[in-house]
């Protein structure tokens, strides 16, 4: 029976110390946009990010080349 004497009081504060921490996370926004972050990942936006120099669609072997692959080094060159 002391048991319980113990267990109830603790149990009430672990439940107003539940209440409590909801009530400030529902204050700060915690629950407003459950949806939003997860369709933020579908959204394809990379390329505007993306500067002009760094793109790799615009980058075109040099015409005046007859091998592209020229351009490359080879490690065997290195040695």
């Amino acid at each position: 029976m002391q048991i319980v004497m113990f267990l109830v009081p603790l149990m009430l504060v672990l439940v107003a110390l539940g209440v409590v921490l909801f009530s400030w996370a529902v204050k700060n926004g915690q629950y407003d946009d459950l949806e939003g972050p997860a369709h933020r990942i579908l959204y394809d936006d990379d390329k505007d990010m993306i500067p002009d120099e760094a793109r790799q669609d615009k980058v075109r072997p040099d015409e005046n080349d007859p091998e592209p692959s020229s351009k490359q080094s080879d490690p065997e060159d290195k040695a």
